[in-house]
């Protein structure tokens, strides 16, 4: 029996999610490869907003931000963002990007505005030309751009919204509200010795859509989770629907839900698969499954299928530019491969699995915050917000409250995953040093590549998967 559901509602789902891997390593391109094969392509809405406006300086190669935005049904605000961004032939090698704002709880209608359009154009783009599913990935952790970032994939289509890095139980009703285009509140995780005050953010769709909107599909909902205690807690205090889960395991590439006990995982930070099933609602398994062996052993633990990350990650519609991709081949051919679980490295204060790389090699990393996406929410004094990074310059994240414990040992993620798809910023001339993210489990490669071959497409993934390759 397939988790209580007839095996006619679980046909319904597809039993490969490509995991949402961020900034833009899960793009468009990875998306809608995977979605044409009746899998659940999935985009990263991390920093979408950045993605797209560097996408845009750069001259958008191929034109396919320009047709997206084209498309837009509100061509007002398209028209403004490519007004403000785009640069014809695009920015000199050596030119630094032009930075926009970084997120806020009290954001400007322009930036909500661009959050919108460029997760529409994420969306529209991974979607076009097929009738697959496509869904999006967001953080938990990353709660300020969340908002207007869920409404411009809604009103691309989004079929489902995927999240984790913390407890997203605010989501499922944000999604219900949003549909219906009615204003919708979030609380927001604060920093503050006073624990009875609530800071929430608030985003009103009719700010920027006309009142004949029609009403938007409500996409489903996909918690990521590691353990069964936080399923059950989702779906008895979450604030609508929750549709699915999928269940990380902590060999899984990016961050990692932390150790319950030290600073190493054991029996006890593995999830309980029984009792997840026993909620009734569909689950995939993540983390170490990308095998024909993984996809039948979670079938036969009752989920429908797997979510995969790291194999397409490598593939070639993925974002990681094709000289990482290549090195990371080649080292793991040579058995020199070490992925690190840095315990210390993500401004999240989770766990963080990534691999050196010859681009990063005896280079100091990133500790500029002008992007601004995991600065850590604090309230003041007066009670006003305000904004520290403990991956930024060291003073200022001091003089705002942070600790020198906080800061030890972190990197500026924002920046250096931008940098692993080949927007880094300049700086004095250099570009940024990519943080590059991996996963544990690289069995898949030699099935999927053979001795020979060094790159293959996203489709191979799912031969293998599935058994036909």
């Amino acid at each position: 029996m397939l988790n209580q559901l007839e095996s006619s509602q679980a046909s319904a789902y597809p039993e490969i999610i490509q995991g949402g891997m961020g900034a833009g390593v899960s793009n468009w391109r990875l998306a809608r490869a995977v979605a044409e094969r009746g899998q659940l392509g999935v985009v990263s809405g991390t920093a979408l907003d950045t993605v797209l406006i560097r996408r845009l300086q750069d001259g958008d190669p191929g034109g396919h931000m320009r047709r997206a935005l084209a498309a837009f049904p509100y061509p007002a605000l398209a028209q403004a963002v490519l007004e403000a961004w785009f640069i014809e032939g695009g920015r000199a090698s050596d030119a630094p990007y032009k930075l926009k704002p970084m997120p806020s709880a009290e954001m400007l209608r322009e930036d909500e505005a661009l959050l919108i359009v460029a997760n529409f154009v994420e969306v529209y783009l991974a979607k076009a030309g097929h009738d697959g599913m496509v869904g999006i990935n967001l953080l938990e952790k990353i709660q300020l751009p969340t908002l207007p970032s869920l409404f411009g994939a809604m009103l691309a289509g989004v079929d489902v919204v995927i999240m984790g890095g913390g407890i997203p139980l605010g989501i499922p009703g944000a999604l219900d509200r949003m549909a219906q285009l009615e204003p919708v509140e979030m609380r927001l995780n604060v920093v503050t010795s006073d624990r009875t005050k609530i800071y929430t953010t608030s985003f009103h769709p009719g700010t920027h859509v006309s009142a004949s909107q029609a009403q938007l599909k409500r996409p489903l909902f996909f918690a990521v989770i590691a353990s069964d205690i936080l399923a059950k807690t989702l779906v008895k205090k979450a604030n609508g629907a929750v549709n699915g889960f999928i269940i990380e395991h902590h060999n899984a590439g990016g961050h990692n839900a932390p150790p319950r006990r030290g600073d190493a995982y054991g029996e006890r930070d593995v999830c309980a698969v029984e009792k997840v099933a026993e909620l009734g609602l569909p689950f995939w398994l993540a983390g170490g499954c990308a095998s024909p062996e993984g996809l039948a052993a979670a079938r036969a633990a009752g989920a429908i299928g797997v979510q995969v990350g790291t194999a397409f990650a490598c593939c070639e519609e993925s974002g990681i530019t094709e000289t990482i991709k290549a090195e990371i081949i080649q080292r793991h051919r040579a058995g020199t491969l070490e992925v690190i679980t840095d315990f210390q490295a993500s401004p999240t204060g989770y766990p963080f699995k990534r691999v050196e790389v010859e681009a990063n090699a005896g280079r100091d990393a990133c500790r500029a915050c002008d992007l601004g996406y995991l600065r850590t929410v604090y309230a003041k004094e007066d009670g006003t917000l305000g904004y520290r990074c403990p991956a930024g310059p060291r003073k200022p994240f001091l003089s705002k409250g942070g600790t020198p414990e906080e800061a030890e040992g972190k990197h500026c993620l924002c920046n250096g995953l931008l940098a692993t798809i080949g927007m880094g910023q300049i700086r004095r001339g250099t570009a940024v040093q990519p943080l590059v993210t991996w996963g544990e489990d690289m069995r898949f490669l030699n099935p999927i590549l053979g001795q020979e071959r060094t790159s293959y497409a996203a489709g191979e993934v799912i031969d293998y998967l599935l058994g036909l390759k």
